[in-house]
């Protein structure tokens, strides 16, 4: 069933790359057919059919693995994001400053600048008045500065802790907070949360198997290809289970945003959470008309 919330652009793209896929099937036959009925070519000419027959089919392969990898599972939601193609950003407050609060506010004011939002995710923990926990970076400025406290209370003081952040080239890092030197990273965006869920390829010291600690939960780590892999539980987790999902899937580091108040809008997976009343969001939309 097709959404009506995916772009035009999306819609461009995946018939573009379908496209693409449908000539190399058909390429490949013809080449086939080539190389097995045309008796007479002589050995030189068929060895180039034949490489290149092998070239086209590795083609179809890669292309379908790449775009069909899907890493939900039963308890997770996930969304893999590549930050070179997407429009990712962090968003905390409106022109006026107000605070969006959550995807339903946001989405309605996209649409009036002609936008349309393809995803949002709570992007890490806030204070009572939904300010920013910790360091918050937007469009380059230093909204709220690096929380460095070793002790105190809730999930966020739970060390380490680190920070997600987007830099100016679009590459995107998740490091424990003492790693992060701010003036030197070139930072578009940031946000700081914890506790570090996955940390140079290792899970978490004080993160427990089997623990009873249960939550909806939502973080986000950075996978081998350097694409950003979003997830949330469906249902309540604890943090050794939560994190283990990430390792598994390849991340080096990956950072815990945020529990209970979890909320997700994906339509593309019939997702579409939006309610809430939380701090700073990601989100993913498209470029003004």
């Amino acid at each position: 069933m097709e959404n009506k919330y995916v772009t035009s652009s999306f819609f461009h793209n995946e018939i573009k790359k379908k496209s693409i896929e449908r000539n190399a099937e058909k390429y490949s036959l013809i080449l086939f057919y080539i190389f097995s009925t045309n008796y007479n070519l002589n050995l030189h000419l068929k060895m180039r059919y034949q490489i290149l027959l092998i070239i086209t089919i590795s083609f179809i392969s890669c292309e379908k693995e790449v775009s069909e990898k899907n890493y939900d599972t039963a308890r997770i939601l996930s969304y893999e994001v590549n930050p070179k193609k997407s429009n990712l950003q962090f968003c905390w407050k409106n022109e006026q400053g107000q605070i969006y609060g959550n995807a339903k506010n946001l989405k309605a004011q996209l649409q009036t600048k002609g936008q349309e939002l393809i995803f949002a995710m709570n992007g890490g923990m806030y204070k009572k008045d939904q300010s920013p926990q910790g360091l918050y970076v937007e469009n380059g400025s230093i909204i709220t500065p690096i929380d460095d406290k070793k002790v105190g209370y809730g999930n966020f003081y739970l060390q380490p802790n680190g920070i997600f952040y987007i830099t100016k080239d679009n590459v995107a890092a998740i490091c424990v907070t003492d790693a992060l030197n701010v003036a030197k990273r070139n930072i578009k965006y940031a946000t700081q949360s914890g506790p570090m869920l996955v940390i140079d390829g290792r899970l978490h010291a004080k993160l427990n198997q089997g623990s009873k600690n249960l939550n909806i939960r939502n973080g986000v780590g950075v996978l081998p290809n350097g694409n950003l892999l979003f997830a949330m539980s469906k249902e309540k987790i604890n943090f050794y289970d939560f994190a283990t999902f990430f390792k598994q899937n390849g991340c080096k580091n990956a950072l815990y945003l945020d529990g209970f108040v979890s909320k997700t809008y994906l339509p593309e997976k019939n997702y579409e959470q939006l309610d809430g009343n939380f701090g700073v969001m990601i989100v993913i939309v498209t470029s003004e008309e």
